[in-house]
């Protein structure tokens, strides 16, 4: 009988949901959606002090940014700890675990007399609790990522599988939790992958199956070093802060390490769903480019409805009625975070930027320029519209044999104190003609350095 996938994502809320442990929850959300499975949320606090509540609900808002759902959970590891102590009370019991009080100190000098060889204690009774591990043969890793690695159970220490107080250590709790959720596949980063053999030793001291394993790339920077801060956006809230889509984020998190074919770049989440594989995830490390996710959150922005659109924007700036705007802005916007910036003038009134007044208006031909463009528009019939804003400022250029640059940035200037706006027809005709004639009234009556 066919037994249906269950991945599961145990994220430690220690801050904010790194890029990296996001992918992975989704390659287990993408498996679990497009194979009928089960994701389960796990939350692993076992470092009290930041396993904080305001950590945990970061991951639960992260993850819910993204679309990212699970099916069971969130359980926490913590709610586990009597498990636990069972499991390793009846390891002892049955001596495939001994309580020893060597430390680092007795195991360096034990590797020293016998030759680098795993550390092999006596039971004494009392201290940390270690899984006794065969002298003999290996302990096999099959990766669907990376293949096949046998590792010498010589070479490999007795492990401590609980600590002299009692406390839970990471190994025996994360094979106990996965054994008792069902979970059949375990998909997390490489760094990872050398506890794989640990963890598959306790398994077969337990009697608990062995999950398909797939270690997934870790995430560099442009400059091939281990993805951090320096590199820009670390987190999910980054890049949410920062004006990025969650469907973007989503489908590019989705090609760091895997792709389609050498064509496809954009996929939705029901195509990522249906195409994702483990078995076309590379195992060389995928680059976190923030540029190449800039120009695809682009993309999909230009791709939005202007109602949807204007939706995200307004929940963004607490600002309303800012559909026109939107309308002419949205084709310049690479982020949500770009738009008020660019369009912000529409509604608070040209910035005061005397540098751009300086080198536009008071240039040669400016205010002369100016002055004609603002003739032109007073003559503009109605209905004022784009088509016939354009008509009225082309025929500015041609009647003074300059190029159209010439007129539309004193005009730009006066109407958004920047040199840089959304299309000036687009801005003109969504101002309207009052306030238009208006502010450039007021740029013409500006004197030189004021």
């Amino acid at each position: 009988m066919l037994i249906p996938m269950r991945v599961r994502f145990p994220p430690s809320p220690t801050g904010a949901l790194h890029i990296g442990n996001a992918r992975t929850a989704l390659y287990n959300w993408l498996l679990a959606r497009g194979q009928g499975g089960a994701l389960v949320l796990r939350v692993e606090d076992t470092d009290r002090e930041r396993s904080t509540p305001e950590n945990v609900q970061m991951i639960f808002d992260a993850l819910e940014w993204l679309g990212i759902d699970w099916d069971e959970g969130p359980t926490y590891q913590t709610a586990n700890a009597e498990r636990h102590a069972e499991v390793v009370q009846r390891l002892v019991d049955g001596g495939h675990a001994y309580r020893s009080t060597a430390g680092p100190d007795e195991v360096k000098a034990y590797k020293e007399e016998h030759g680098n060889r795993g550390f092999r204690g006596e039971d004494e009774g009392t201290g940390a609790t270690r899984l006794r591990v065969p002298d003999e043969g290996v302990t096999v890793v099959q990766d669907v990522i990376r293949g096949e690695t046998e590792f010498e159970n010589a070479l490999l220490d007795d492990l401590v599988i609980a600590r002299a107080d009692g406390t839970l250590v990471y190994h025996l709790a994360v094979v106990v939790d996965d054994a008792d959720a069902g979970i059949t596949h375990v998909v997390r980063g490489a760094d990872h992958y050398s506890n794989t053999p640990k963890q598959i030793l306790i398994q077969k001291a337990i009697g608990a199956p062995t999950p398909i394993y797939a270690h997934l790339p870790l995430l560099h920077g442009p400059d091939g070093k281990k993805l951090s801060k320096r590199h820009g956006a670390a987190s999910v809230q980054d890049l949410r802060d920062a004006g990025y889509l969650p469907e973007a984020v989503l489908n590019y998190l989705a090609l760091l390490g895997w792709g389609y074919d050498e064509t496809t770049e954009f996929h939705s989440i029901e195509e990522l769903q249906q195409r994702f594989s483990l078995e076309r995830v590379s195992k060389s490390p995928a680059v976190f480019d923030e540029n190449k996710l800039r120009y695809m959150n682009g993309r999909y922005l230009r791709g939005l409805d202007v109602d949807d659109l204007t939706r995200r924007l307004e929940a963004l700036t607490g600002r309303s009625g800012l559909r026109g705007a939107v309308e002419i802005s949205q084709d310049k916007i690479s982020t949500l975070t770009e738009f008020w910036p660019l369009t912000h003038f529409l509604f608070d009134g040209p910035a005061d930027d005397p540098a751009a007044r300086e080198k536009v208006i008071e240039a040669p031909g400016g205010r002369e320029a100016l002055a004609s463009a603002r003739a032109a528009l007073a003559e503009v019939p109605e209905p004022w519209t784009e088509e016939r804003v354009q008509a009225a400022l082309d025929g500015v250029a041609e009647r003074l044999g300059v190029k159209r640059k010439q007129v539309f940035q004193p005009l730009r200037v006066a109407l958004t104190g920047t040199t840089v706006s959304p299309g000036i027809f687009e801005t003109v005709a969504l101002l309207g003609r009052d306030e238009t004639l208006a502010r450039v009234d007021h740029a013409l009556n500006g004197r030189k350095g004021t």
